[in-house]
């Protein structure tokens, strides 16, 4: 039912095989569309996503160093790892 395809890669034009199993795998889970990028292409994307910016906070329980994925605010509490494993213990 399925044939393998040749596509263009929108990011880096180069040409990728979208094979018939893919297209089967695809159309089982309803996807419309075909893929628009080559794996490396997807794979660099969401490697990028990915990259956090991490931000350092005084932990609240320990008063150690603390690094987080968001800003901190002055009104709410920052911990550290093991002090927030330690309350979810709890």
């Amino acid at each position: 039912m399925y044939e393998d395809k040749t596509l263009v890669c929108k990011e880096c034009g180069s040409e990728f095989v979208f094979t018939a199993g893919e297209q089967e795998f695809y159309a089982e889970r309803g996807f419309e569309n075909e893929p628009q990028r080559c794996k490396a292409c997807r794979d660099a994307r969401k490697n990028s996503k990915r990259e956090r910016e991490m931000f350092t906070a005084t932990c609240a329980g320990c008063g150690g160093e603390a690094k987080v994925p968001f800003k901190p605010r002055e009104d709410r509490p920052v911990y550290c790892s093991e002090c927030f494993a330690k309350m979810n213990n709890q």
